[in-house]
């Protein structure tokens, strides 16, 4: 399958063969809570590539050099709760200095609809760079009412990490927001009517926290 303009399949095999483990109907809450937790911090390896740096000097125990570090102010992950939580844990892992913003949203069952009740994003959001996290982008109705949220409170630049997303819900984000690029581990065959991804991996916040 042709991958669409302004997504990013991470096609690492410990990326695919973790999640096919996550697949798996009988993957425990516990595994599945790890592997989600290694996979996020395998795919801010890649979303996180553009990253700018500058040049400092340091003093190694031998001598001077100049080597480069991250620049600018630090970078911000936007959680849609709850499930983005669970993709959160794991590039803070990496990524321990970054500061953390939330998004409260639920499914209407009737409309597919995204409801917010949370938002609060650190300060300074425009003069950082911003990766907003959902497991599933199934009809993408959170992830674009999340977007058009952390746009109107001033981010810039702003880039999309889920696990697994369906055609559907790809065209719909890129139709909406162009200029946000997503990186997913996957891109499934199609939603069913109840708005899951298929074959997908069920509820991923149930299958997180327990509550299937």
């Amino acid at each position: 399958m042709t991958t669409p303009e302004g997504i990013t399949v991470v096609r690492h095999p410990l990326v695919q063969h973790k999640l096919s483990l996550m697949r798996r109907k009988e993957t425990a809450t516990s595994k599945f809570r790890v592997l989600l937790r290694e996979i996020s911090l395998l795919l801010c390896y890649e979303i996180t590539s553009d990253l700018a740096l500058e040049d400092r000097v340091i003093e190694t125990p031998l001598e001077s050099m100049t080597t480069p570090f991250l620049a600018g102010k630090k970078l911000v992950l936007i959680s849609i709760l709850r499930a983005g939580n669970g993709l959160l844990e794991g590039m803070l892992d990496l990524v321990p200095s970054a500061r953390v913003g939330h998004v409260g949203l639920y499914r209407d069952p009737e409309t597919l609809e995204a409801v917010e009740y949370y938002f609060k994003v650190p300060d300074e959001i425009g003069d950082r760079p911003v990766i907003v996290l959902d497991p599933m982008l199934a009809t993408a109705n959170s992830a674009i009412a999340a977007v058009e949220r952390i746009k109107a409170a001033g981010a810039r630049k702003i880039s999309m990490a889920c696990l697994l997303a369906a055609p559907e819900g790809v065209s719909a984000f890129r139709t909406a927001h162009p200029d946000v690029p997503i990186v997913t581990a996957a891109i499934d065959d199609r939603l069913n009517d109840h708005g899951y991804i298929l074959p997908g991996l069920g509820d991923a916040g149930d299958r997180l926290y327990g509550t299937r």
